[in-house]
């Protein structure tokens, strides 16, 4: 019984043995595949800081453009509301010329003034009140070119 308890010890031993080195074997290959796993993540992370990077350096950009576009858009809107407050004082300035047109005409139609002192009568009043205008008002030009043409006399067509 000694001989075979022997054998039987040192052939759990030897298979003991095999399985071990299979194992390690094993384990040798999963760690080549770890290690060369590892190169790759390493590629993979190099790659992802550069891309974390890149979307920085673009998300400050457009946070920068983002910035100037409203400077600009402030800065056109109270230019518009410039332009709107001297627009309303030119219409309202208009209004008024073309009253006093009205009366200046009515007053003439109801005093049959000659049509030579007429004219000369309305083009001095329109070209009295269109001095206070600025000169580059169309109502102005359009009021200066009825004022200076010959034979009209303030008439309507």
């Amino acid at each position: 019984m000694g001989f075979s308890l022997g054998m039987i010890v040192e052939g759990s031993v030897a298979i003991l043995l095999i399985v071990t080195i299979g194992y390690c074997a094993v384990l040798n290959q999963r760690l080549k595949r770890l290690h060369s796993d590892r190169e790759t993540l390493v590629k993979m992370i190099g790659d992802l800081v550069t891309a974390t990077s890149l979307a920085n350096t673009a998300v400050s950009e457009l946070r920068k453009t983002a910035l100037e576009t409203d400077a600009s858009l402030q800065e056109r809107i109270a230019e518009a509301g410039k332009c709107e407050t001297e627009l309303a004082g030119q219409v309202a300035v208009g209004s008024q010329l073309v009253q006093k047109i009205a009366r200046i005409t009515a007053a003439a139609k109801a005093h049959q003034v000659a049509p030579a002192a007429e004219a000369q009568m309305e083009a001095a009043a329109v070209a009295q009140i269109a001095d206070k205008l600025e000169p580059q008002s169309r109502l102005h030009s359009a009021l200066q070119q009825l004022a200076m043409r010959p034979g009209i006399g303030g008439k309507a067509a």
